[in-house]
């Protein structure tokens, strides 16, 4: 029966266990100079070694030739312990075995004296998932232990143990495994099995494993059954769903050019390969890391674990820092958002249009943004004319809105004028006319426009209706009807919620209401009143 690599190299000794020096040199004193503890917790992220040096302690407390510190693995209780046929070494999964009862049963057996080996130990895994009063039963046992008993927990939560029994044992925090120690091992397993992989290949399953050894092997499993001889970088791109570093540089030069067209089409490409959206945003995620190291430090090639180092300096020189900062913001609510997502890829192609507008990053960037921001100050210009003109026409009239006003700025006007609006906001912020695209004009009342979004575009209604996005649309829409616009942004299910909240409003506004807010809007300083002679 084939067994998994984890499984089938796991450390037999302490030298075994890698990028844990600071637990294992304790652990073998201890066992040199007998100073064994009573009871031990490893805490850690997944896959850092935390069971494997349980078991290894336990063999080494009860080995009958023990080499400096290490179990020997050869004496009958190390052969007994390894091939589980010896029941004084007993592991516990406390996920299933959880309950008051099951630590009674436990304590029921622990009374008994080790049968072969010289202590009875106990490993209980995912101890943080013990019931409180699990807990409290266990308390009494880790207080006043029998001498041949040792207890070793381990847990990836620490934090979720009780102090009375945090306060009771020698913890031990195991750290994630560095890339560098994670490809050493896996070179190491390779060169006994006689098969070639690319180095490319190896970095990017560490790059993968999030510092777990574990995982690793287990990604690596997967590339041997592909191919037991030989496995290239593209086979470890094809096989995991990961993204090939040349197209995610080419997507970032994309971003960095502020091509919105390019970048979606290479994005499209991406997602006809099959790559699958969470894990993309990962790898663009820790490719901008990359760019953010080889910004800030002065030796990247320590902290980037690739062949692509230079690939990665080159290409930040392009980047201000705060715009790689700014990118990283971006993927990281990304990264949030994609996984509960209904449309994953809308909001990645969102993402990649904020980090385009985001990004001011070349001298000619800068000045087509100031070229824009006096183009608008300008419309602005314009607009305040013809609202002091309109104020000036209202002061001769006595109705505030006109009946042939009213009936203009009706649904059927704002829906016919929808198209041109949405041409201007896209021409302004395509970022924004992403969002408010999905979106349908509902229904108008007075200078309240009420839109809203069918079933799965609640992220869609949630980023337009953000106050920054919100005031800029309000802004395009007044400026538009000369006159000052409400936008409200709703689910289409919220609708009948609506018809309650604007029925209250008022129908007519006096001419002093509609002159101040016209003031309020555009600031007293830029509205002339004229009056009447």
């Amino acid at each position: 029966m084939y067994q998994a690599l984890y499984r089938k190299y796991r450390p037999k000794t302490f030298d075994d266990i890698l990028g844990q020096n600071h637990v294992t040199k304790i652990l073998k004193n201890q066992v040199k100079s007998g100073n064994i503890g009573h009871a031990y917790l490893f805490s850690g992220t997944r896959g850092t070694g935390k069971t494997s040096a349980a078991k290894v302690l336990a063999r080494a407390v009860n080995c009958l030739n023990p080499v400096d510190g290490n179990p020997c693995n050869e004496c009958s209780v190390c052969k007994g312990i390894l091939d589980e046929s010896l029941m004084d070494v007993i592991e516990m999964d406390a996920a299933s075995n959880r309950k008051i009862e099951d630590i009674r049963e436990l304590k029921e057996k622990i009374i008994y004296p080790p049968s072969v080996a010289r202590y009875k130990v106990y490993i209980i895994d995912e101890v943080h998932m013990l019931t409180n009063e699990a807990f409290n039963a266990l308390l009494k046992t880790l207080e006043e232990p029998p001498k041949h008993l040792i207890f070793i927990l381990a847990t990836t939560e620490p934090e979720k143990l009780p102090q009375t029994i945090l306060s009771r044992c020698q913890r031990f925090d195991f750290k994630r495994i560095t890339n560098n120690d994670i490809i050493y091992n896996m070179q190491t397993i390779l060169d006994s099995m006689d098969i070639t992989v690319e180095k490319r290949a190896l970095e990017l399953v560490a790059r993968n494993s999030d510092g777990a050894m574990r995982d690793a092997l287990s990604l690596l499993d997967q590339l041997i059954a592909y191919d037991s001889n030989n496995i290239t970088y593209e086979d470890c791109i094809n096989i995991l769903g990961i993204t090939s570093s040349d197209l995610i540089f080419e997507l970032v030069d994309a971003i960095n050019e502020r091509d919105i067209g390019k970048s979606i089409e290479i994005l499209e490409r991406v997602i006809l390969e099959g790559k699958d959206i969470q894990q993309f945003v990962k790898d663009l995620t820790y490719h901008f890391r990359n760019l953010m190291i080889s910004k800030v430090s002065k030796n990247p090639e320590e902290l980037i674990f690739t062949e692509d180092v230079e690939r990665y300096i080159a290409q930040s020189k392009k980047f201000e820092l705060d715009d790689i900062l700014k990118c990283l913001e971006i993927l990281r609510d990304t990264d949030s958002n994609v996984k509960w997502a209904l449309q994953p890829r809308i909001v990645l192609e969102l993402a990649i249009i904020k980090m385009i507008e985001k990004g001011e990053v070349t001298k000619e960037d800068k000045n087509v943004s100031q070229h824009e921001k006096e183009e608008k100050e300008s419309i602005k210009e314009e607009v305040t004319k013809k609202i002091s003109k309109n104020v000036e026409v209202e002061k001769k009239d006595s109705k505030t809105v006109s009946s042939a006003d009213e009936e203009k700025f009706s649904l059927k006007y704002v829906k016919a004028q929808w198209p041109k609006i949405m041409q201007i906001i896209k021409s302004k912020k395509i970022s924004i006319y992403a969002l408010i695209m999905e979106g349908e004009v509902q229904r108008v009342d007075d200078n309240r426009i009420v839109i809203t979004y069918k079933e799965g575009f609640e992220f869609h209604k949630n980023a337009v209706n953000s106050p920054q996005n919100k005031e800029f649309l309000e802004q395009v829409l007044s400026e538009y009807f000369s006159t000052p616009i409400e936008l409200v942004f709703l689910m289409s299910n919220q609708i009948d919620e609506m018809k309650e909240e604007v029925k209250d409003i008022p129908k007519e506004k006096t001419k002093e209401e509609k002159i101040q807010e016209v003031i309020d809007f555009f600031g007293e300083d830029l509205v002339e009143i004229i009056e009447e002679e």
